[in-house]
């Protein structure tokens, strides 16, 4: 008969190491991020996007007043402009690299930003989903443990 120690111990192990690894798989890749936001008048936003070669981004701003500078990857330069009630950037990535993007409020409404773009998987993710399989690895080890049988005086 097999400890209740140890089958908790299987199951919880069991079940990380199954969450480590489907994170490992939704994180390969490019995968597609999509954002509604809003910002506050006077405030400025940041966005860094990498993405691949090719990657289609998309972003749509509706507001009173605001500018924008638009850096994209490759040899172009900075790209500045200011517009009014609303802009639609579309854009492709020609080389792989971070497209960054400054957007600032300068009317009298709050600005609605809606982003759909394309981006390459962070390395990081990589280490974290295998750390968490490690982790159910260890307490599968641990929960062996009590399978065991102690000897005489413990």
């Amino acid at each position: 008969m097999i400890p209740w120690r140890t089958v908790i111990g299987l199951i919880a192990g069991s079940v990380i190491v199954a969450l480590g690894a489907t994170g490992l798989v939704l994180h390969l890749g490019v995968s597609e991020v999509s954002e509604d936001n809003a910002v506050a008048i006077g405030d400025t936003v940041f966005y860094t996007i990498p993405a691949p070669t090719g990657a289609q981004q998309y972003m749509r701003i509706t507001g009173d007043a605001f500018g924008i500078s638009l850096d994209v990857p490759g040899d172009s330069p900075v790209q500045e402009s200011d517009y009014r009630d609303e802009a639609e950037l579309d854009w492709t990535h020609e080389q792989d690299g971070e497209t960054r993007i400054k957007i600032q409020n300068t009317g009298s409404t709050d600005l609605e930003v809606a982003v759909m773009a394309m981006r390459s998987y962070d390395p990081i993710w990589f280490t974290y989903d295998l750390m968490v399989m490690i982790s159910g690895v260890v307490i599968i080890g641990f929960s062996m443990g009590f399978v065991l049988r102690r000897p005489k005086g413990f």
